[in-house]
């Protein structure tokens, strides 16, 4: 399946991207602290990785992968750096808030 990357981070973006839109989360206030948040790792690791697949040390399966690609680098994996890590702090705010209420 050429989407499967994709269609793997969909999935795991979803349901935290609905759920970041709860009012009792607050999440979806502030969404100008992602930018800081997510934007230093993202250019870290795309730099890391455009590096690795220069250098040879590592590749994508075009299997798996739909073809469109930025900088060398399938978009899949440029968006792992932004849906992953958007997944993680949710996550991180869902667990505060939890930890609030007891």
């Amino acid at each position: 399946m050429k989407a499967e990357y994709f269609l793997v981070l969909l999935i795991a973006f979803a349901v935290p991207f609905i759920k970041s839109f709860s009012r009792e989360l607050n999440f979806y206030k502030y969404p100008l602290r992602l930018l800081p948040t997510l934007a230093p790792p993202f250019a870290v690791f795309i730099i890391w990785d455009v590096f690795a697949v220069f250098r040879g040390h590592w590749s994508f399966n075009e299997k798996y992968i739909t073809g469109l690609k930025i900088i060398s680098l399938p978009v899949e994996e440029i968006l792992f750096f932004l849906v992953i890590p958007f997944c993680a702090l949710f996550t991180w705010e869902v667990v505060k808030y939890f930890m609030r209420k007891n």
